[in-house]
């Protein structure tokens, strides 16, 4: 065995993120470099068995540089480069920082002042994401204190699009709320709060949460973006950012925010003329804000996402939104995107679809009766996804045959725990023909009958798609 290997290089250049990151060089005989001698890094190399990297270098002493470079004539230019790497142009060094890792920036940091200086360029602490898990609870990363820290004290004016995940420990929320609480100075343009598991935020200590966020919306005074589901933002922190940001926000997503009222949100949509994509569960809904949403002062909306959420089975009561509210807000808004989560139990669905209603994206998540079905092909004619996942024991084969005659614009469905014969398969799949982009079915749907077997029907429906398809084996949605 030889000599180990020399640690990485003489670190003669340090930076703010040494408390996390710390490489030390030390020469293999453990005597410092000369200084005469310059190093050159050959790429990093992984031993198997050992946690730390290592480079092999070559060195090359100041007297024997000039011979060396008549010697190799034609070579001289590669070895110039190797030896320049502190004189690459900034915007140069600044591109190629921009596609490494925080910590891979970090330690290119530590090769030189000119590369320090370039860890430290705005441009690169626009975009930063605060992962905040508790090591005894969770297995993700975590953003490390020190480096929190830094950022906070000396990067927090660069920030612009800031999100915090944080697993479902209160601790992590809370700490989320300490940062968001310390940015005073920032000009964040989106802001997103994710929960990578219930409770976290809903477990926080609401004024907390609250005085944090509005710490966010006074002094930003330019956010389009913001995404706080199952949070316990409310009614007046929502005036608080409408006040502020009125003319600038273009997105809002706050599905699961049982503090907010249909007022606090009516209020948002009735200032936040710009507002082009908007998130919330159906409560919040009505047809006041839909009118809102259709005026002559607002933008076209483009995406609605309504989430229906049944939290206390048969207790919970649902609204009937009027179709001519629908129908003004298409009208104001032709392309606009109406997606809507289901997650009711079967007998919950009665107040739904009893009207035309331009819905394009459904997703159903727990069990839906065929009546529901039946309705949705009668009532939605602009819908473009159809996605259930169980039914029962009843065949599906009117219902999906109505949704492919009614539903011109459909290009996709999931079927889950369903059941459609074969035959009624086939001829919803020619009805729509080449237009079905996405067609997930899971094997045990489709049940033979004397037309066609499992061997025949993937070819018969393949020919109507013009292209191969073959039944899931499990679901893709």
């Amino acid at each position: 065995m030889g000599a180990a290997p020399v640690v990485l290089y003489q670190q003669r250049f340090s930076t703010d993120l040494q408390p996390w990151l710390r490489v030390n060089a030390v020469s293999s005989n453990g005597r410092a470099q000369n200084r005469e001698e310059r190093v050159v890094c050959k790429p990093l190399i992984m031993k198997r068995g050992r946690t730390s990297l290592k480079s092999k270098c070559q060195r090359f002493p100041s007297h024997e540089r000039g011979a060396q470079r008549q010697k190799r004539g034609t070579s001289s230019f590669a070895l110039t480069s190797a030896e320049d790497w502190g004189n690459l142009p900034h915007l140069a060094v600044l591109q190629i920082f921009q596609h490494l890792s925080l910590v891979d920036r970090a330690r290119a940091s530590s090769v030189c002042r000119c590369w320090n200086h370039v860890f430290h360029t705005p441009d690169l602490w626009r975009r930063f994401e605060f992962e905040l898990n508790q090591p005894a609870t969770s297995y993700l990363r975590s953003t490390h204190p020190n480096l929190i820290q830094q950022i906070i004290k000396k990067h927090a004016q660069h920030l612009q699009y800031v999100s915090f995940k944080v697993d479902s420990c209160t601790e992590s929320a809370e700490a989320a709320c300490d940062i968001l609480s310390q940015l005073v100075n920032c000009t964040i343009k989106t802001l997103g709060l994710i929960s990578t598991a219930r409770p976290s935020f809903m477990d926080v200590c609401q004024a907390h949460f609250v005085s944090a966020l509005t710490v966010v919306f006074v002094n930003s005074k330019s956010l389009s973006s913001i995404k706080m589901d199952d949070t316990p933002v409310d009614d007046p922190s929502l005036k608080v950012l409408v006040a502020n940001n009125s003319n600038t926000l273009k997105l809002l997503k706050m599905s699961s925010c049982p503090h907010v009222s249909p007022a606090g949100i009516m209020c948002v949509a009735d200032q936040c003329h710009g507002l082009r994509e908007l998130a919330l569960n159906y409560h919040l809904l009505s047809d006041e804000l839909l009118l809102a949403l259709s005026s002559e002062k607002h933008v076209h909306l483009d995406h609605l996402r309504i989430d229906v959420v049944s939290e206390n089975p048969g207790q919970t009561h649902f609204h009937t939104i009027k179709g001519s509210s629908w129908e003004a807000l298409v009208q104001h808004s032709p392309k606009v995107n109406i997606v809507m989560y289901f997650f009711l139990y079967e007998d919950e669905h009665e107040p739904f679809f009893l009207e035309e209603t331009p819905v394009t994206h459904l997703y159903f998540g727990r069990t839906v009766s065929k009546e529901m079905l039946g309705r949705i092909g009668l009532n939605c004619p602009r819908l473009a996804e159809l996605v259930v996942c169980a039914n029962g024991l009843e065949p599906l084969d009117e219902e999906l045959i109505r949704i492919a005659e009614r539903c011109k614009s459909l290009t996709a469905i999931g079927l889950g725990e369903c059941e459609v014969t074969c035959s009624g398969f086939v001829e919803f799949v020619k009805m729509c023909g080449g237009r079905l982009t996405q067609l997930s079915i899971m094997e045990e749907v489709l049940i033979p009958d004397s037309s066609y077997n499992m061997e025949q029907i993937n070819s018969e429906v393949s020919k109507h798609l013009g292209r191969m398809w073959f039944p899931d084996m499990m679901p893709t949605w």
